[in-house]
């Protein structure tokens, strides 16, 4: 796992850059299509295991958020020392087998340590692809090109509603896993093959100055949490977006039950509904608060907190249009601009947290900021809706996910609050 350093992918212009952004694309696809085919498959796994709401919202959170963002930050430390693509190639790996594995489940106990086993995989998965990115991409670029990467959230994000449910309904909810997890085991070695690492921070540097033959040591842990611990912003960015997250990650995995429940879909209807709604959605939201970003943030750092905080609160009344839609053409267009608002702080956001801490420590200040987020937006937002839908069943029986939803959306509001007081305190707090 020796890193090799080269200036090359890493000079301006070059087109590489784009093919290895294509793949980290790819990968991102597959992280988040192993991570959410267990929304569409909810259903199914439901009436064969006899699980509850809440067992199925702590099995897709907690269970899989618990050592994902733990571990992410000492696999990011470790990305910051060594190959970054060898580190995502064993975190694909990984995180295919167990999602093959989830197939093989007899229970709550064994679908649940396998959706674990998937969360330690996923740990390695993001954090050193933000890295990368930072080094293939100038800085004017740096926002569209983090949006771009998370492309692969709705694009996964479909392709696991769309062929999860397909597949499960063609077959069952078990060749589902398998079939997915298989497909990630053959992406593996073709991602290790076509990505290389570039030079840490290359693109931060003084072009005028000759590049060092050997790269600086990596700071420790502590050093990173010195330099990043203490700004405001980190704080105010990591839980503002993980108010959002709560939202997103939530509703994203309950959708697909309100569609079954309330709109009485079948489930292959579901799957094409809901697959279409997140992947055009989802990759116009991503695509405006990046572009947006990179537009304004030149002018101010603000704009990377106030562009999400805007969005989310333009969120909040179409969520209630789009669930009080009983025409399902007019609901596919109301739940195409939420599903698109909910996600453009993925670029914005991204950027900044880049940009509190130095180049060398881009990994480990990334995993830091996600721990945050994901702890909380995952573990909090999937558990938090099967649960008061389990509350709520009694009075409103199948409308309970209903409810529960409207219950959840108040979090957008805490989340605006935090990205307006981070928004005045970026400028004082970023690195270039």
């Amino acid at each position: 796992m020796i890193e090799t350093q080269t200036s090359k992918p890493t000079e301006p212009g070059s087109r590489y850059r784009y093919v290895v952004l294509a793949m980290l694309i790819l990968a991102y696809t597959f992280n988040f299509l192993d991570r959410q085919i267990l929304g569409i498959l909810k259903e199914p796994i439901k009436a064969e295991l006899g699980l509850t709401d809440t067992q199925l919202g702590l099995m897709g959170g907690i269970f899989f958020a618990l050592l994902y963002t733990t571990l992410g930050v000492p696999i990011a430390w470790l990305a910051d020392r060594v190959s970054r693509t060898w580190i995502m190639t064993v975190a694909l790996t990984l995180w295919s087998g167990f999602t093959a594995a989830c197939g093989l489940a007899g229970g709550f106990w064994s679908l649940a340590l396998a959706r674990l086993g998937v969360g330690i995989g996923e740990a390695g998965g993001v954090a050193p692809a933000y890295s990368l990115i930072s080094d293939y991409f100038p800085k004017h670029q740096r926002a569209r090109a983090l949006a771009a990467y998370s492309f692969g959230i709705p694009i996964g994000s479909a392709a696991g509603i769309l062929f999860g449910g397909l597949i499960a309904a063609a077959v069952d909810w078990r060749m589902a896993f398998i079939a997915v997890g298989l497909a990630g085991l053959v992406l593996a070695p073709i991602f290790k093959w076509v990505v290389k690492d570039p030079v840490r921070g290359g693109l931060d540097r003084d072009p005028a100055l000759p590049v060092p033959t050997t790269p600086a040591p990596a700071p420790s842990l502590a050093a990173v949490a010195k330099v990043l611990l203490p700004k405001p912003s980190f704080w105010l960015l990591a839980f503002g977006a993980a108010c959002s997250s709560v939202c997103g990650y939530g509703v994203a995995f309950w959708l697909p039950s309100f569609f079954m429940r309330s709109l009485h879909l079948s489930l292959v209807e579901t799957s094409l509904y809901y697959s279409a709604i997140s992947l055009f959605g989802g990759v116009a939201g991503m695509w405006l608060g990046g572009t947006l970003a990179d537009r304004f943030g030149g002018k101010s750092k603000a704009a990377y907190a106030l562009v999400p905080a805007a969005c989310f609160l333009a969120a909040l009344p179409c969520f209630f249009l789009a669930m009080n839609t009983k025409v399902l053409a007019a609901a596919f267009l109301l739940f195409l601009i939420p599903t698109g608002l909910n996600l453009a702080w993925l670029g914005p956001i991204l950027t900044a947290a880049q940009h509190l801490a130095p180049a060398s420590m881009r990994s480990t200040a990334s995993a830091m900021f996600l721990l945050v987020n994901n702890l909380f937006g995952i573990a909090v937002g999937l558990w938090f809706f099967g649960f008061m839908s389990d509350q709520l069943a009694p009075r409103f029986g199948a409308e309970s996910m209903r409810y529960a939803i409207y219950s959840g959306l108040g979090f957008y509001l805490i989340s605006v609050v935090l990205l307006v007081f981070a928004s005045r305190r970026l400028a004082r707090d970023w690195v270039d």
